[in-house]
């Protein structure tokens, strides 16, 4: 595969359904809204976008499988080639549902584990962040690459899952341990741009836990080919199967994932891997 070129092609489709997502959200109405679990929201706009997104990569792609968060096509680990489609067609949906910034599209292209594409579009801003294994990261042209902060000068992303019970106490431990001696901590509501945030140099760590392959594979490949590191809470790089991530600069890696790591998010089991 060319994956340059494969790379090209998703980007365009990302942009594409990032036009729908901006036109719908401008007639977009809180009665469309759906509760999928506690604070976790899905509509109409989500299930189309992932449907077009869907059309268009199986084009693409005919031979690759799908996994999907919003499961409007049939799951498959892996196509005929060991090659998967991972999607997320809109990540950020409550910040969509509320008019805020931001939210995007992000699309993966893995074979068995190892990631090939990453594509992220973020809508409000109209940016397009893409990597190809081996080709580095870009932002719309532009050649990105991620931080030379400490920790001390630290500008990180946090965020709350949907897992409020579960995630209360390590959230609660890493705020009162880096509130005060890093720079400043923001939570944004979308992992995906949380990470080309890392991978653009404008954060130098994120994390969060309880999130999908189709929350991270796209940024985590964009943060890697930018010069940084992602790992789950353990520290391990193979984040294949993991709810749990942090994506950096690498040059606070350790120090920001130990600020983030308690035995009880490891211990918690997902629904979706076991």
């Amino acid at each position: 595969m060319e994956l340059k070129n494969i790379t090209a092609e998703v980007c365009r489709v990302a942009r594409e359904v990032g036009g729908y997502l901006r036109e719908e959200r401008r007639g977009f109405k809180q009665g469309n809204v759906i509760a999928k679990g506690a604070h976790d929201y899905v509509s109409y706009v989500d299930r189309t976008a992932e449907q077009m997104t869907v059309e268009a990569l199986a084009e693409l792609l005919p031979e690759a499988g799908f996994v999907t968060e919003e499961g409007t096509v049939e799951q498959s680990a892996q196509g005929s080639k060991g090659l998967k489609w991972v999607v997320d067609p809109l990540d950020g949906t409550t910040n969509f549902i509320h008019d805020t910034a931001p939210y995007c599209v992000s699309i993966a292209l893995q074979r068995d584990s190892e990631l090939l594409v990453g594509v992220v579009y973020e809508v409000c801003r109209g940016e397009c962040f893409y990597a190809w294994a081996g080709g580095g990261a870009w932002l719309d042209g532009e050649r990105i690459g991620v931080s030379t902060s400490r920790m001390e000068e630290a500008f990180v992303g946090l965020e709350f899952p949907y897992r409020a019970e579960e995630y209360k106490p390590v959230i609660l431990n890493a705020v009162d341990k880096m509130y005060g001696r890093v720079a400043g901590i923001r939570f944004n509501g979308s992992a995906a741009v949380s990470m080309c945030n890392v991978a653009a140099g404008r954060y130098d760590a994120w994390g969060e836990a309880f999130i999908k392959p189709w929350d991270y594979a796209a940024g985590a490949l964009i943060v890697r080919e930018a010069g940084g590191r992602v790992t789950d809470f353990t520290g391990s790089e193979n984040i294949e199967g993991t709810h749990h991530i942090v994506a950096s600069n690498g040059i606070i890696h350790e120090e920001f994932r130990l600020e983030l790591f308690t035995q009880e998010v490891e211990r918690i089991p997902d629904p979706l891997f076991k």
